[in-house]
């Protein structure tokens, strides 16, 4: 319910606690602050979706990372790489950096349709392949979420400006 208020918040011009939201199949209800359950399952939030299969890509535990992605999935990097493994991932990584991280600045969400779009962005850190250290690097990356599984994967980066200013 608190997502579908803040839908409704985005288009008319109310407060919070003045903010009503019915809608014929709830899975949930909010009054008073007070959250109630009740009809179909609640779909699963994007940006936990998002969070968790990034924080597992970290990790490199490519096989739980795989459980939050769509049989469709896809993803495409900067030069327009275009992949459908985290494998090829990491394969068409290793020829440009030894590590990279992300440090999260913030999540955005957005609805689209069947699905939910969940931007990121902040700074990438790491180390290039001689050893020299990443730092500051700005990335976004967006995410395409249909039911609780991530479709697409967008990524934007300045590490090509940064490797060549080094």
């Amino acid at each position: 319910m608190q997502r579908l208020a803040d839908a409704v918040r985005s288009v008319i011009a109310a407060p919070a606690s003045g903010t009503t939201v019915a809608i014929y199949h709830a899975s949930t209800y909010m009054r008073d602050g007070r959250v109630f359950k009740a009809g179909g399952a609640e779909l699963a939030d994007g940006k936990v979706v998002v969070e968790s299969f990034l924080d597992l890509m970290q990790r490199r535990d490519l096989v739980s990372a795989k459980q939050w992605l769509s049989d469709d999935f896809r993803m495409t990097f900067p030069g327009g790489a275009v992949m459908k493994k985290l494998e090829e991932l990491l394969q068409w990584a290793s020829s440009r950096y030894a590590r990279v991280s992300k440090v999260y600045e913030q999540f955005d969400q957005c609805w689209r349709g069947d699905s939910e779009v969940v931007y990121c962005f902040g700074y990438l850190k790491g180390q290039w392949l001689d050893g020299s250290e990443i730092r500051n690097v700005r990335f976004i990356d967006r995410f395409e979420v249909a039911n609780g599984k991530i479709c697409r994967q967008d990524v934007w980066n300045d590490l090509a400006e940064a490797k060549q200013s080094r």
